[in-house]
């Protein structure tokens, strides 16, 4: 997935509903949700793990970033790459990122095989990403705008003008506007104030 060409990405903004594959009385429940960091992932999958208790696997795939991406996929005790590899490359497929695709097992007594279970894992996370809505984003940059008071006009017009998103502010004799640009818009803003010397630009 090359996102360095425009600064568009997709992923999903809810959880999917909850999906379910019977396969020779093997279930395999079907999850997809937004995430944007590890601590979000431990914390979904410590949920399912309690919500699914008397469950064999829980296997997952993820991958978060825009431009850095971090991925892992984690067969969870099944036979190596039978299950996180199939769900990642659902992730792939779908081309989204800050998702996290989990695919709880419960075994039902027959075996599958590798070829059964690769087919099975990759079946449950496609069905959970259709379930999911797939949206379009932009990849933005934050900057904060410094500037004494006197030049608040000055700077409330730039950011009219050029239809900059506010993300906070601080208005006191030093001010600070954070502000959110799409990515392929920020040479044009890095121009605009390269002359202004009495307002700073500063990327975070």
């Amino acid at each position: 997935m090359d996102f360095s060409e425009n600064d568009l990405y997709k992923t999903i903004d809810f959880p999917s509903e909850e999906v379910l594959l019977k396969e020779k009385n093997s279930k395999f429940f079907g999850y997809a949700f937004p995430v944007t960091s590890e601590e979000e992932i431990k914390e979904i999958l410590e949920r399912l793990r309690k919500e699914h208790f008397s469950a064999r696997h829980w296997c997952y795939a993820y991958q978060i970033g825009t431009e850095k991406i971090q991925y892992r996929a984690n067969d969870d005790g099944e036979p190596n790459n039978s299950a996180g590899m199939p769900i990642y490359g659902q992730i792939q497929s779908f081309e989204v990122t800050n998702v996290l695709v989990v695919v709880v097992r419960y075994f039902g007594g027959v075996k599958l095989g590798v070829g059964g279970l690769i087919s099975a894992y990759k079946t449950a996370a496609q069905m959970a990403l259709e379930n999911a809505t797939i949206v379009e984003k932009t990849i933005n940059k934050h900057f904060i705008i410094s500037f004494g008071y006197a030049h608040m006009n000055k700077v409330m017009r730039i950011i009219k003008e050029k239809n900059l998103q506010i993300v906070s502010q601080k208005m006191e004799m030093d001010c600070e506007i954070e502000i959110s640009i799409r990515k392929k818009n920020v040479q044009n803003l890095l121009d605009t104030f390269e002359n202004l010397y009495e307002i700073k630009l500063t990327e975070i």
